[in-house]
């Protein structure tokens, strides 16, 4: 069936917000143009897309039918030409990269080096968050990958998961501030039990990042209750303020500096499950070149 795509867009337009002269605004014809589009597009069909009346405009169980079909496509169109716009005006290909400091600071650096040079012609866009607000925003098509801690209950099943590595989060302190977490009266290392633990002030990051997600359901697994202390927006600043001896700081494994032996990591009788660094996009969307490069460079396959 040979119909023009402008039908489609007004009829998406006009579903989207059940107005008519909504639609016509945003599409900037006429309101009798989007209603004589409509009725063209009706009798293509042969089926009724609207229900109307003089208060509002509804869709048919035919129309919204259409609706879940139509949206995808309208939305891959826009992205592709919001694209080329973004690209000419900007004088080349954009690549939008979305991860939390930590993961940028640790992980990506190295990786963002290597695709410069492999693309020196590609503006590399990286956008800070949290681990859920790097799916979210993938979801809303705002960037076209995301490098992510898992599990990570914000990453939807559109998304395509590709996994890193794996990677441990570990308490550490301070010796000298805390003595008795490394070892007992005797000298001997010392094992404390999460119960034990939590005796202690505990700074963790805060509330938005799925890292504080895992660890409450780690804690709540063994009916214990996790009250930090002190919770940030950055492992840099807990591993500061662990060094100071203002608390334990539990941190990924890879942002402790190796060379720093004014932190050691505590040794807890109850393990935390390892998680996942992984790297995430939405299929729907097409992949560039320089995206599929990185792809494949921080999942071994480069």
């Amino acid at each position: 069936m040979d119909i023009n795509y402008e039908l489609y867009k007004v009829f998406y337009h006009v579903a989207k917000s059940l107005s008519f002269s909504e639609a016509a605004a945003g599409l900037y014809i006429s309101q009798s143009a989007v209603s004589q589009s409509v009725k063209l597009l009706e009798k293509r069909l042969g089926q009724t897309l609207f229900v109307r009346n003089t208060k509002r405009v509804s869709l048919t169980p035919e129309g919204e039918m259409l609706l879940k079909h139509i949206e995808p496509a309208i939305q891959l169109i826009t992205r592709g030409e919001n694209q080329l716009s973004r690209d000419a005006s900007e004088g080349g290909m954009q690549l939008r990269i979305a991860a939390s400091d930590t993961i940028c600071r640790y992980v990506l650096v190295p990786f963002f080096r290597a695709l410069h040079e492999q693309y020196p012609d590609v503006h590399i866009n990286i956008i800070n968050g949290t681990s859920p607000r790097c799916a979210q925003m993938l979801e809303a098509g705002q960037v076209d990958l995301i490098v992510t801690n898992s599990p990570n209950e914000s990453l939807t099943g559109n998304m395509q998961i590709r996994n890193i590595r794996e990677f441990a989060d570990v308490f550490v302190g301070n010796p000298s501030h805390f003595p008795e977490c490394f070892t007992d009266s005797s000298g001997k290392a010392r094992t404390l039990s999460m119960k034990t633990l939590l005796t202690y002030p505990i700074m963790m990051l805060s509330k938005s990042s799925a890292t504080s997600e895992f660890l409450h359901k780690q804690f709540q697994r063994l009916s214990l209750d996790l009250v930090p202390s002190i919770e940030l927006n950055s492992n840099d600043l807990l591993l500061d303020l662990a060094r100071i001896g203002l608390g334990i700081a539990c941190v990924p494994d890879f942002c402790i500096p190796q060379s720093d032996e004014t932190l050691k990591p505590l040794s807890i009788r109850e393990s935390l499950p390892k998680r996942k660094l992984v790297i995430a996009y939405d299929e729907k969307w097409p992949l560039s070149l320089p995206a599929r490069s990185l792809i494949d460079a921080l999942t071994g396959e480069a």
